[in-house]
């Protein structure tokens, strides 16, 4: 999708390996769960695209997307102290 490429121009590397992991990690749990990615839509009341989309690791996605299929799941994210901006 061309938006996502726009998007991705301005994150870095670290930051675009970190979004195709939590779609991996999304995925994955979604298939231990034995659920196709239309269950999860329905679930989480978003189109099956927008599944896919995570799980692709396309960073054009809704964060409120993304930490919902997270939290379908019981998976969850943590920021660090040293993962955050000083200022």
């Amino acid at each position: 999708m061309a938006q996502g490429k726009r998007i991705s121009a301005d994150i870095d590397s670290d930051a675009l390996q970190a979004i195709k992991d939590i779609g991996a990690a999304a995925k994955q749990a979604r298939l231990n769960a034995g659920e196709g990615q239309s269950a999860a839509a329905a679930r989480l009341g978003v189109h099956v695209q927008t599944i896919a989309r995570i799980e692709a690791g396309e960073p054009g996605v809704a964060i409120g997307h993304v930490m919902g299929l997270l939290a379908l799941y019981g998976l969850a994210t943590k920021l660090s102290p040293g993962s955050l901006p000083e200022g």
